[in-house]
């Protein structure tokens, strides 16, 4: 950084250099140190935590938590790594993990929430949400013996439908480490039903539809915006019958229905692997989707000679 100062040797204005790290003001012309040791008052852009960049410009640690009594203010001892002393890593973690802490079992929670949003793509609105849903369920009735792997994953499924991002029970046993579809499914009754009970008001969930799905699977497979465009159209039509399939297997059908009229079509097997729906269920909603296909297909993508040449 430079900027200009009279120098006592140059006995004149000249640039000088602010060596902030050794905290000297140098004379760019004869060298001269000007002033030495002196405090640098700019901010401190820096974290403590292990994982962090370089670049992080978090100032000594995150932000302020209201749903922990403390804030999140507290200080954590970090696990051993490499290199460090037992005493000071280890014994002293052990200490403070031995220690009263009324908001422990509240940040086993929020750090699973936290990594099970990172593994998924979730933003910060669905975890945050997340966490208070939680927060809410551990303060009426406390969890200790519960399936945290399925409250957890409950947690973002309700705060996925609260945001209306919805996802698919598959998606949250993929990442949950082992924990069924029926596990999540009754801690997601679990808390549902002791929230209403407990705070007295429903728990408003969006309702789940097939387009909602849509782009995200199709940039996973790598469709185009007007494939995907004209997926959406022919799942908002298909709405409007009377096919009782449930909304994410309609979305893999009319996928498959719209990629097979593109130029870059899909296998079934591609898609079942996508979207987590059995490639047989995949068939059957295809089948009861095919008396309506020119109904719900867009014009402007396929004409009526290449809806005939789809296989039944």
């Amino acid at each position: 950084m430079m900027a200009d100062s009279f120098c006592r040797d140059c006995n004149k204005l000249t640039e000088v250099v602010f060596d902030h790290s050794a905290g000297d003001t140098i004379c760019s012309e004869c060298g001269l140190v000007l002033e030495a040791h002196s405090v640098d008052k700019t901010s401190e852009w820096r974290t403590f935590s292990n994982d962090s960049s370089d670049h992080d410009p978090v100032r000594v640690g995150g932000p302020l938590n209201p749903l922990l009594t403390d804030g999140g203010l507290s200080t954590v001892i970090a696990k051993p790594t490499a290199g460090s002393t037992q005493f000071l890593s280890g014994s002293l973690g052990k200490w403070q993990t031995r220690s009263s802490n009324p908001d422990r079992n509240l940040i086993q929670a929020f750090t699973y929430i936290s990594a099970m949003s990172d593994r998924l793509g979730l933003v910060t609105t669905i975890k945050d949400r997340a966490n208070e849903i939680y927060k809410k369920v551990e303060d009426q009735k406390p969890l200790r013996g519960r399936n945290l792997a399925a409250i957890v994953a409950a947690c973002l499924y309700i705060a996925c439908r609260q945001e209306n991002k919805p996802r698919t029970v598959k998606e949250f046993c993929s990442v949950a480490n082992g924990t069924t579809k029926k596990e999540i499914g009754r801690a997601k009754e679990f808390i549902v039903k002791h929230l209403e009970a407990e705070l007295g008001q429903s728990i408003e969930m969006g309702t789940i539809h097939a387009s909602d799905y849509l782009r995200r699977f199709g940039s996973y497979l790598g469709m185009t915006n007007q494939a995907v465009k004209a997926a959406q159209e022919a799942v908002q039509k298909s709405e409007e019958l009377d096919i009782r399939r449930s909304p994410i297997s309609l979305a893999a059908a009319v996928i498959y229905i719209i990629t097979q009229l593109s130029t870059d079509p899909k296998l079934l097997k591609e898609i079942s692997v996508v979207t987590r729906v059995a490639e047989g269920t995949i068939k059957n909603s295809y089948r009861d989707l095919y008396p309506h296909l020119s109904r719900i297909i867009p014009d402007w993508f396929a004409n009526a000679e290449d809806i005939k040449s789809l296989p039944f």
